[in-house]
């Protein structure tokens, strides 16, 4: 076969001279040729094993398979220079020029491979443009974290100043219905404290039937005092407002509390000129020896009880603030939602009815004022109650 016969006529002994013997075996341009073809043929081989590894370790890279292309070419032409050395002293230039044709095969295919893929791999982005899609990306991503966390911030505003809408508007419709009902459970105790009284006076020569009376007549003055109380919850006790001076009403509290505040360190911090107010100044003592008990009652270890006043200006004008101010166990949020609400109350049973700060608020909102709570739990309780400059 042509084919065939044309490999054999390569391959076969044709008595040629090696290469050496054309560089009339001069050694110094015999070693230049092996020591440069030695280290170029070395080279070569140490760069495809270099390509390899890196494109087994990143198959992500684009056109691989002409890199692969590549490191073959480099090695072929690795195999011509190791070849060159060996035809100095063997005259094999048929195997020479089959690796030669082989690299000149692999180099063409390279080449027209390469060509058409170069606009390609123009477009691809550039390390730089890469790092500056990444920087506006982390820039977009800031922008949106930023933005959610905006949005975060303005629900709770909107959900915290939805609840200070409702509150007021809860409390106005339980005080409401809780006036309506003392109002009228009160006519009916007043019906009954009269019909008891009569009774007693009747049967005060019996004794079989004057203590069930005396009895039935302190639990029913005891429920119209729960009525009276109801009715300061719900704006609707009569008021005799005075114009007095607050620094005198708190040193009265003092002198009443004094005894019940065991282990407590009592501590005034009262401004020296004091606007006055008008108030009823029955009603402004009760509100402060309540809050006065409350805070005794958060404070079972002991603590420091602080009654502060001060002039201040708010969004109601020019008002006088009385600040009780205790060291106790503090209330949690929900707690402080509904500390003024009616019969709420976290003390045991029959330690408290929980109308105490519902009279509070009540009475404070009928003479003009506000109360407000500010609490933490572990770090006490301060309530303030501003009534409006006489």
């Amino acid at each position: 076969m042509p084919v065939f016969n044309y490999f054999q006529h390569l391959l076969g002994e044709r008595g040629l001279a090696p290469h050496g013997f054309c560089l009339l075996w001069d050694p110094a341009l015999i070693w230049t040729h092996v020591i440069a073809d030695a280290l170029i043929g070395g080279a070569y081989f140490s760069i495809p094993v270099a390509i390899a590894y890196f494109l087994t370790h990143r198959r992500d890279v684009a056109f691989g398979w002409v890199v692969w292309l590549f490191a073959a070419f480099i090695m072929a032409c690795g195999a011509t220079h190791f070849l060159s050395i060996w035809t100095l002293w063997h005259p094999d230039y048929g195997v020479e020029g089959l690796v030669k044709a082989a690299t000149a095969a692999v180099s063409v295919l390279t080449a027209v491979a390469l060509w058409p893929l170069l606009p390609r791999a123009i477009a691809l982005p550039s390390p730089a443009q890469l790092q500056a899609a990444n920087t506006g990306l982390s820039l977009r991503i800031a922008e949106r974290d930023a933005a959610l966390a905006a949005l975060h911030r303005e629900t709770a505003e909107r959900e915290r100043a939805e609840t200070m809408f409702r509150q007021p508007q809860k409390m106005e419709a339980v005080g409401q219905l809780t006036g309506g009902i003392a109002h009228d459970f009160n006519n009916l105790l007043t019906i009954v404290v009269a019909n008891l009284d009569r009774i007693r006076r009747l049967t005060e020569d019996d004794p079989r039937l004057d203590r069930p009376v005396v009895n039935a007549i302190a639990g029913a003055e005891r429920a119209a005092a729960l009525t009276k109380q109801l009715l300061a919850f719900a704006r609707r006790q009569p008021l005799i407002a005075t114009e007095c001076d607050l620094n005198a009403a708190v040193d009265d509290v003092r002198t009443l509390a004094g005894a019940a505040l065991n282990g407590i360190t009592l501590d005034l911090d009262l401004s020296p000129d004091l606007w006055r107010v008008n108030v009823d100044i029955n009603q402004i003592e009760n509100a402060l020896l309540n809050l006065v008990v409350n805070a005794r009652d958060a404070m079972p270890g002991g603590g420091t009880l602080t009654i502060a006043t001060a002039n201040v200006t708010d969004a109601i004008g020019d008002c006088v603030e009385v600040a009780v101010i205790d060291t106790g166990t503090g209330m949690a949020p929900d707690v402080i939602a509904h500390a003024f609400e009616p019969f709420f109350t976290t003390k045991q049973v029959g330690h408290g009815n929980g109308l105490g700060l519902s009279q509070v608020y009540g009475f404070v909102t009928q003479s003009g004022g506000t109360v407000a709570i500010e609490s933490e739990l572990g770090r006490g309780t301060t309530v303030r109650i501003r009534l409006p400059r006489a």
